[in-house]
This record gives structure tokens, sequence and C-alpha cells, in this order.
């Protein structure tokens, strides 16, 4: 691609970060020599390596390769026979355990990817088990650890200048006879030491040549004998072997000799191994650099927050909320771009320092980094198009060495580019034909521009020439645009708005920063009629457009206003419809409670009655009325409790299984099966926090559009489409309960108020449900303390339409008289 295209949007900035996110040499060897791709197939495999390293960064983090050292030299070496030094097969040994913990990483991040449910293709195995794959999981399978190499390495080479004693056992034999060895010759210089101390400069034993000597004084070298192996500079110091060491120092170098040759035998024999896994060692070289190449596409895509584009060959650009990735993220304005589907040439108007560059350069440069397999900072779903070359003539082109003026260098520029642009190239002009008189610059560039378009390049350009804004307007394929420009600030916005011609606002800027309006008055006589009457179109069009935004946001506005208020007010009816069917489930348990306990009390009474009446008549008659007394309280219970469904066929044992949500009809509860039917037919369900056990007579299964509906519902009609019979007359049958059950007064004397306030609370609640006109509370006289504290609270009880205190004959002040509303 055109290398001068590519130094103009600064691609190499792009490079050089894209550099700094590779950890190994060949890694970033392949960021340096990155170009674009100009098949479609290769890009979308690039882009879809990128995608999927972002995937396993963002689920497992980042792939480190630290370690991986340049091994081609001594891939060479071990191809000729040569041997190895220790460092080189560190080096090696670097390299596999880097290839180890990034196959590691591949495997993890796959079972990671899996557990996510992040789409994948799936292959099918020999073992008939679906393996989860993206388009990196091949190169992190063709990894070769080669564990026992690196293994061998690691137990022989402890450094780069250490070999371990237990590489060979020659080495480990000549090692133990050096310390042996070494240890005689101390222990025999100790001895001379200790003896001859007059002799010597210093009581120390030093090495001289390799070999262990004493520092023995000038005037006594002839009183120890020996061999002479070094002098002091100032000549006092004569530094002798003793005759008495000098055959076990012989011994010592022998063997250090012979641990020489012993290493290097070890190191032969690692270099033997390396060699014959050269092949592998050279692909994982070659494997490790593509990996961090690749994943350090994504870790630039997670630092300017790209998004995936989506190529095609159509010539179709569209940018939707495009930063381009050099400006300051937190002060560039997101632009969208489109071009080559209803037009191909782009003709950007407006002021300077407006952002007209800055968008030519966005679109140039998310091209090229596309091409290249790197993401791009802009929102999903942009789309890009190949192109075989890109060309942009942007910037001061001028040339004193080339004795070139500004307007002659971006014309042989602009000679090149229309010599080479064709259908598949994509065209950038900055100021086209700028710099010569605005007549002529006017006329050539629009021909230019026509000569392009008849072609089918797509071309961008922008321009100060209100010509060029005309020529969009009446040329079919070409489109004007403009950078928005906030004239009472004198700010540009950066915004590109596609389909309106921009102003340069020369005037409003001039004004803005103090020139004379005499002078601005008497600038606008000299402009022709016909352009102040398109100047004053293109404002009379941004005043509309700028109308258009603001009625349009506050109809967003208003909308999601009103979305939100329909959110509370079915939030706020749920909780209603909530609140009463517990309200209504309450009454009717405490309504059928209370009746159980007249019931037992009566059923009591009358025993004990019979008991004590047994020898007479009397019993027979009061058996009669505690009979008929059964059978009234049973209609009444019957009235009351919420009546059971039939099922609507009869179902076999078999026909229930553990799991199946049914209805429990004696209840009207919704469960559970939790166990399999016995040979009677019984079985448990658990409903909610009850689990109780019923024969299959008494259940229904739930169809599939029923089995949401939660256990302990009483019935309230949410899951089906038609009311249950038992809804229908519910409220009437509790109050008909409730009068037949409440008494008319609460007597709340000699409570303390805390205790008397929920007695009331629950009281007046029964008293309402039971469709009571008034009650009576006696609260006596007293303090005036409870008195007080009940007014307080039926002046806060909604269900209450007045009270008063009771007259003469009622129970006068030690007694309130309550009345309710029952017409709300």
């Amino acid at each position: 691609m055109n290398q001068k295209a590519l130094h103009t949007l600064e691609f190499e900035k792009i490079i050089e970060q894209l550099t700094g996110f590779a950890a190994s040499l060949p890694g970033k060897e392949l960021c340096r020599t990155l170009t674009p791709f100009k098949e479609l197939e290769d890009i979308r495999l690039a882009q879809r390596e990128t995608s999927d390293a972002l995937r396993r960064t963002i689920l497992n983090g980042s792939l480190s390769l630290s370690g991986v050292r340049d091994i081609r030299g001594s891939i060479k070496r071990l191809q000729i026979g040569g041997v190895l030094g220790m460092s080189e097969l560190l080096h090696l040994s670097s390299l596999l355990t880097a290839a180890s913990r990034a196959k590691s990483y591949g495997r993890s991040s796959a079972d990671s990817l899996q557990r996510s449910s992040i789409p994948l293709e799936t292959k099918q195995s020999s073992n008939t088990e679906e393996t989860y794959c993206d388009s990196l999981s091949e190169l992190f399978q063709l990894l070769e650890p080669l564990t026992p190499l690196n293994q061998e390495i690691s137990r022989c080479i402890l450094s780069e200048e250490e070999m371990s004693d237990d590489a060979s056992p020659g080495l480990r034999h000549v090692r133990r006879s050096m310390r042996l060895t070494g240890e005689k010759v101390h222990s025999q210089l100790n001895t001379l030491l200790n003896g001859n101390r007059s002799y010597l400069q210093d009581a120390v034993i030093t090495v001289r040549n390799g070999r262990y000597c004493l520092p023995v004084k000038a005037e006594y070298k002839g009183q120890v004998p020996g061999m002479i192996h070094d002098q002091s500079s100032s000549g006092s110091t004569y530094f002798i072997e003793p005759m008495a060491v000098v055959r076990l120092n012989n011994e010592l170098r022998e063997l250090e000799i012979q641990e020489r040759k012993e290493m290097e035998a070890v190191l032969a024999s690692l270099s033997a191994m390396a060699a014959e896994q050269v092949l592998l060692l050279e692909s994982n070289y070659e494997l490790l650099g593509r990996l961090d190449f690749i994943f350090a596409r994504a870790t630039l895509s997670s630092y300017y927050k790209c998004s995936e584009p989506v190529f095609n060959t159509n010539g179709y650009i569209y940018i939707r909320e495009g930063r381009h990735p050099l400006l300051d993220a937190k002060k560039a304005v997101p632009i969208t771009v489109t071009l080559g589907k209803d037009f191909d040439l782009l003709i950007v108007t407006g002021p300077n320092t407006g952002g007209k560059t800055v968008s030519l350069k966005t679109v140039g440069l998310f091209t090229v980094m596309g091409q290249c397999g790197l993401h791009i900072p802009a929102a999903p779903d942009s789309q890009l198009a190949v192109f075989d070359q890109v060309f942009a003539d942007i910037g001061d082109e001028q040339s004193i060495e080339q004795s070139l003026s500004t307007f002659s260098a971006h014309m042989t520029n602009i000679v090149s580019i229309l010599k080479q642009a064709d259908c598949r190239s994509l065209v950038l002009f900055d100021e086209l034909c700028a710099g010569t008189d605005p007549t002529e610059g006017a006329a050539l560039a629009i021909s230019i521009l026509s000569f392009l378009h008849g072609r089918g390049v797509r071309t961008m350009a922008t321009t100060h020439y209100s010509e060029l804004k005309v020529f969009a307007l009446s040329t079919d394929g070409v489109e004007n645009a403009s950078c928005e420009f906030d004239v009472e600030t004198l700010r540009p916005t950066y915004r590109l708005l596609i389909g309106i011609p921009g102003k340069s606002n020369a005037f409003a800027i001039a004004g803005k920063l103090g020139l004379p309006d005499f002078i601005i008055e008497d600038a606008g006589k000299h402009i022709g009629t016909e352009d102040a009457a398109f100047e004053d179109l293109l404002s009379d069009l941004e005043k509309s457009r700028l109308e258009l935004e603001r009625e349009r946001a506050e109809a967003a506005s208003y909308r999601a206003e009103a979305e939100l208020l329909k959110e509370r007010l079915a939030g706020k009816q749920s909780r209603l419809d909530e609140s009463r069917e517990k309200l209504l489930a309450r009454a009717n348990e405490e309504a059928r409670r209370i009746l159980a306990d007249a019931k037992a009390t009566a059923d009591e009474t009358i025993r004990n009655i019979n008991r004590l009446a047994s020898q007479t008549d009397v019993g027979k008659e009061l058996e009669r009325e505690r009979q008929r007394l059964k059978k009234h309280l049973d209609k009444a219970n019957e009235r009351m409790a919420v009546k059971a469904e039939k099922p609507k066929k009869a179902y076999r044992p078999e026909d229930f299984h553990i799991g199946d949500a049914v209805r429990v009809l004696s209840m009207n509860l919704n469960g559970t099966v939790s166990t399999l039917p016995n040979a009677k037919g019984d079985l448990y369900v658990q409903m909610g926090i009850l689990r109780s056990q019923v024969n299959v007579k008494d259940l229904q299964p739930l169809m599939e559009d029923t089995i949401s509906t939660p256990a302990g519902n009483f019935g309230s009609g949410k899951n089906s489409g038609k009311k249950r019979p038992q809804e229908r007359g519910h409220s009437g049958s509790i109050g008909m309960s409730k009068s037949a059950s409440i008494s008319p007064e609460i007597n709340l004397i000699g409570k303390t108020t805390d205790e008397a306030l929920p007695e009331l609370d629950k009281y007046l609640d029964d008293a309402y449900l039971a469709h009571l006109p008034q009650v009576r509370v006696i609260h006596g006289r007293g303090t005036g303390a409870l008195k007080k504290a009940v007014h307080q609270f039926l002046r806060r009880c909604r269900h209450v339409s007045s009270y008063r205190l009771g007259e003469f004959g009622e129970g006068g002040t030690g007694v309130t008289i309550v009345e309710f509303s029952h017409d709300q």
C-alpha cells in the first residue's frame, strides 16, 4: 500500500503503540513489519484472531510470553552439528517454558470460553465429545513444550556460569575429588602457616595462577622451599607455593582439566538432544511470536476501547461514533461517517480548526487499521470497505529544496493520485486546490472531483470553496457534509453532519475577535448577490437543523419520562394486587380460625350439659339443639372456606412424576410432586414451605402456561384467562362469616397503649371486613391517655369515616363509637 499515505495518516504511531504491547522479540518484529492485507479472507481471519484473543484476555487474563529469546542463531549452529553454550541452552529452556505456559493458557481459556457460553466453533473429536475451538486453538495446539528436553536442561544447568554436579556421574565424581584435594591443600598450608608464621607477611592462604600459595617476606624466601609464582609491587612479599603442596596442586589442576572435559561432554549431549528437535524449536519460536503479535493487537483494542468492524467489497464505509486513536479519549468527539452507498464523493466544509482534517484522517486511518487486522475505536457494527490503495493529500507539501510552492507540491501529489486511483481506491483530499486563485482553484477542484466520481473512486475532500458546495447539491452521487461550529462561543463542536453544507463563519469569527463592525459590513458589500443568498440559505438550514434537534431531544425526553411513569404505575398496580390478595387470604384464615374456636367451645359446652342432664329428658333436646347448631356452623364454614375444584378427568398414579407441577384442588394451591405415589395413590406435594401428603384424586396437572404460578397464590387469577369459581363472591362469604362471629365492641380497659393499639387495629380490620356499620371501643376514663391514643389512631385509619364519644346510655366518655365507610 502507498507508504506516503501511511505516513500522512500517522499509521507509524499506531505501529509504535502496538509494538510496545508485544513482549517478545519475534512479536515485536511482526508488529513493526505489519502492513494492510488486500484479500477479504485474510482481513477477516486477522480480525477474528484479534477478537478471539480479546475474548480470551477478558475471561482468563493476558497471555504471558516473557522469556522468549532469539534462538535463531542457536538453531543454525545445531543444524550444522555445533555445540551450544550454557547461556544458549538456557535460552532454549526459557522458550520451551514459555511454550508450556502458553499451551496451558490455551486450554484454560478455552474452558473459560465454553463455560461462559460464548459462541465458538465445535469440532467432533475421535471420542465423540465436542471440543470448543476458535481461530487461535490450532496455534495453541501446535505448540510442543518438549518437556523432557526442557527438564534435562534445567537439571543440568543452573545458570549461565554454573553447571549442576548432577549433570553427569563423571562430573559429580571429579568435583567430589576436587573438594577432597582442596581440603588436603588447605590442611597442609594451615600446618605450614602455623609453623612458619614469622616468615609470612600475612597469615593467609592466597591463590596465584590457579595454585595455592603463602605470602612470604622477601628476606625469608630462602627459608620456605617451594616455587615462586608472583611478587608484590613493592617487592617485599613473595608468593611461594610450598613444595609440600605442589603435588596436591598438580592433582587439583588435573581435576580442573577433567572437569572442563566432563562439562563439555554434558553440553554436547544436551546439544545433541536439542538438535533432534530443531524443527519443533523453530516452530515454537514462530508460533510464540505470532501469538504475541495477535495478543498485542487485542491489548491495543482494549486500550483504545475498540470494536471489530465488518468488512465488505462493495466500497461501503459506515463509521459509527468513531474516535481518532491519537486524540485524547476524554476530549475527542465521536463522528459518524458514511460513504459509498448513496454517494461515493463526500465534500466536507466548515471553519478552520473545526475538525475537517481529523475527519479525513479518521476515515483513512480506520481503513488501514482494519485491513491490518486491528480493531477500530468506534461503536460496534461499523463497516469498512477493502481497498487496494489509500491515497491521502493532507498537510503542507511545500519543498524549498525542490523549488515547489504549496500549490505546486499539492498538485504534483494530485497528478500522481489521478494516475493510480481506480474503483478499488480510497482518496482523501485536504483543502483541495487551495493556495491559488479561488476561482481557478474551485474550477480545478470540481474537474478533479468529477473525474474521480466518474471512475467510481471513493473520495472524501475538504474545502472552503462555495462552488464545491453547489457542485455537491447539484450532482448525483455527491454529498455535502460540515463540521459544526458554535458562533456564540467561537468554538467548534467537532461534530460531522452529513447532508448539510457548512459555513466558514469568517465574518462571525472576525467580529467576535474584535474586528470593527463597519469593516465587516463593508466586506459584506463585496460579496456577490448569489453568494450572499447562498450563505443566508445555509444559515437558515443551520437554524432549522438546530431547532429540529432540539425538538427531537425534547420528544425523546418526554418519551423516556412516559415510559418511566408507565413502569412505576405497573409496579404500583402489582403491589396493590399483591396487598389485596394477602389481605383477603389473611382474613379468610383468621375467620376460619375464629369459627373453629367457637365451634370447639360450643361442642365442649354442650357435652358438659349433656353429661349433667344425662339422667333427664333434657339431654335429648340438648343433643338435637347441638346437632342443629353444628349443621349451622358447618354451613357457615363451608361458605367461608375456599371451594375445591373438581378434577377435569380421573388421573392414575402413573400419570404423576417427581418434579411435575400440580394443583392441590382441596387446598387450591400450586405445588411440585416430590415423591412417587404409593399403592393407595398417596404422594407428597411441596407447596412453597408447606409439604403435604395428598391423593392423586385431589390433584390436577398444570399446563405449561401455568407452571410458573407461585405456590400459595390462593387462586388469584393471574395464571389463567378465566376467573375461577371460588373467586366469585369471595369477599362476600368472608363478610358473612365475619358478621356472624365479630363482636360489635372491643374492651381495652386495663391494657397499655402498646398492647391496645395492635389489638384495636386487627379488630377494626375484622369488623370492616364483616361489614359492621359501627363498633364500640371501650377504653375507660382513667387518666385519658388510652382514649387519646385511640383517637389518634382512629384519625389515621382509612376505613373509619367518623368517631365520637359515647352518649348517655352508650357508656359516656369511657366509650368511643366508630363508624365505617363501606362505600370506598
